[in-house]
């Protein structure tokens, strides 16, 4: 494997609304984002990927796009994004931003053009469809729920919109839309930022002809992601946009990827693919339902190690996942992976641990490193996401009451993981001096930064040790390059692997359960490289794992 400038990175996200508000309007921003660069350098960050930042209407939180080119006020401006780069590098930081172009905003000039001429030049920049029989051109549901078709005005006309129906399709299968979107990606990198979260980009090629597929639902509607397993050709358009942008300015760029096949992961993120990296989401799609989130299945402690185990093993030798336990678009991992009632400071670091220390690059989500927890959510109209609203909906039409919707959906909801981040103890929790856009988390008053930050054995402590342990010197090229092999398969609630290097043998292992564990070691290992408690039981071969161990031993 050729070695790249990114490969022994950790990377952060942020969601810039929910960060840091410096100005008081209850919305966080990019000075906020400045006024922290520091914190983040001080917990061992290398990459920061912010959430769109760009002019929208903010039908789907800045995911549909008005201007491509502008920052939205709510943000700051041009001269602030220009001063975060700049701030950034002298910190050896580099910023990402998110693309999103399968899609634009119904009040971005080209769809406004396009509805006043739907069969002329920039209607082509759309799928715009006629209907039938006075119904959408076909029964394709939207990932938001109801029908993925708009009709325009009071004519027999209809445009695609695979998300919120302020957020239209863009045609891939135009050139001229597709030259354009380059500029515009080359744009960006020529104003110095490192590359790109690529959103929802799988959708990017549609099955055309366009047709009805079996309804899955009483609706009569079907999963639009029945359409995308049709279609052919995606790789084409993103190895062209690879050539044409990234790889002229060495980006790195990691991919929102979903369902990908085992024989296409070298053309995503081989030495030749179309992205550095793609996320491994096969945790956070592992249980889901095609009925709704009220049918989704937990995902249990053996659940989530065979989902890690079984991504590594198909990456290995091809190249670099990128892993998570949380973003924007998920709930928190630390109530998600831990079964109820278990969530402890040291169930939180070890969960960190077994996913931190896998082969590939490692990403944070703003308040991960602090232990923040899914939210007491306790009514449905304390929701803003448009996902989590129309969940509710979908429990309440298949049965289930006002109560038991509600419990399904606030489990799964995006908006757990959108609440302003914990700085402090202060009124909203140091995030605003004005009212937040979203509800702070009641629990803001025990987890924390200020008093994290503190205390040595802190979440927030031992975060900066993971990170400092996988960038050290004497074991960067083990946890960076190393092989992954798993080990203890066999026992319950027990997850641990090796990465092995040159004369270099690592076991990460985790106690999955709050009961002791006895595990038996092959020979004695040679030191304690992070550990979650003080002492360690066992002696020689012999571990005794407390509830929710964890250790990483070198042999």
């Amino acid at each position: 494997m050729n070695k790249q400038w990114w490969h022994d990175k950790v990377a952060y996200q942020i969601y810039p609304k929910s960060f840091c508000d410096t100005n008081g309007d209850g919305i966080g921003d990019l000075r906020g984002v400045i006024s922290k660069l520091d914190y983040l350098k001080e917990l061992g960050i290398d990459i920061i990927w912010l959430s769109p930042i760009y002019q929208s209407p903010f039908a789907d939180q800045g995911y549909d796009i008005s201007d491509y080119y502008k920052i939205d006020p709510r943000f700051g401006t041009m001269e602030d994004l220009t001063e975060l780069i700049a701030e950034a590098k002298k910190r050896n930081l580099s910023i990402l931003l998110d693309l999103v172009v399968n899609h634009c905003s119904d009040e971005h000039e080209w769809f406004q053009k396009a509805l006043k001429d739907p069969e002329g030049e920039y209607g082509k920049y759309f799928y715009i469809r006629k209907g039938r029989d006075g119904k959408e051109p076909t029964n394709i549901r939207s990932y938001f729920g109801g029908s993925a078709w708009e009709r325009i005005g009071d004519t027999n006309l209809y445009y695609l919109h695979l998300f919120h129906k302020k957020q239209p399709d863009l045609n891939w299968e135009n050139p001229v839309v597709r030259g354009a979107i380059y500029d515009m990606i080359n744009w960006w990198l020529e104003k110095g930022i490192a590359g790109f979260r690529i959103d929802a980009i799988m959708n990017i090629k549609k099955a055309l002809p366009f047709h009805d597929y079996a309804p899955d639902r009483d609706d009569g509607l079907a999963d639009c992601r029945l359409m995308l397993k049709e279609n052919e050709g995606v790789m084409d358009f993103l190895k062209e946009m690879r050539d044409a942008t990234f790889k002229k300015y060495n980006a790195f760029t990691v991919g929102e990827v979903f369902n990908e096949k085992k024989e296409e992961l070298n053309d995503f993120i081989g030495e030749d693919g179309c992205f550095s990296s793609i996320f491994d989401f096969s945790q956070t799609v592992f249980g889901a339902s095609e009925k709704g989130w009220y049918d989704n299945q937990p995902v249990t402690p053996d659940d989530y190690r065979k989902c890690c185990f079984d991504s590594q093993k198909r990456a290995e030798g091809i190249g670099f996942l990128s892993n998570i336990i949380e973003n924007h678009d998920e709930p928190r991992g630390v109530s998600r992976y831990i079964p109820e009632g278990e969530c402890s400071d040291a169930a939180k670091k070890m969960l960190a641990t077994l996913y931190f220390l896998l082969k590939g690059i490692p990403f944070l989500y703003q308040g991960q490193e602090i232990g923040m927890e899914n939210v007491p959510f306790d009514s449905i109209d304390q929701f803003d996401d448009v996902s989590t609203l129309e969940e509710y909906r979908v429990a309440r039409r298949n049965g289930l009451s006002q109560e038991q919707a509600f419990e399904a959906v606030k489990r799964y909801s995006r908006d757990n993981a959108r609440v302003p981040f914990q700085w402090d103890d202060s009124e909203n929790a140091g995030f605003t001096k004005g009212t937040p856009w979203l509800m702070v988390s009641p629990d803001y008053q025990t987890i924390h930064l200020q008093r994290q930050s503190a205390d040595p054995d802190s979440v927030f402590s031992y975060y900066k040790k993971l990170i400092a342990l996988r960038k050290a010197e004497e074991y960067k090229d083990t946890f960076v390059y190393g092989q992954f092999t798993p080990a203890f398969e066999e026992k319950e609630r027990v997850m641990a692997y090796y990465r092995t290097g040159n004369n270099q043998r690592i076991l990460v292992i985790g106690n999955f359960k709050m009961a002791e564990q006895e595990i038996e070691l092959d020979k004695p290992y040679k030191n304690i490289l992070l550990h979650n408690y003080h002492t360690a039981g066992g002696n020689g071969t012999r571990l005794l794992l407390k509830g929710y161990e964890v250790l990483v031993l070198e042999f």
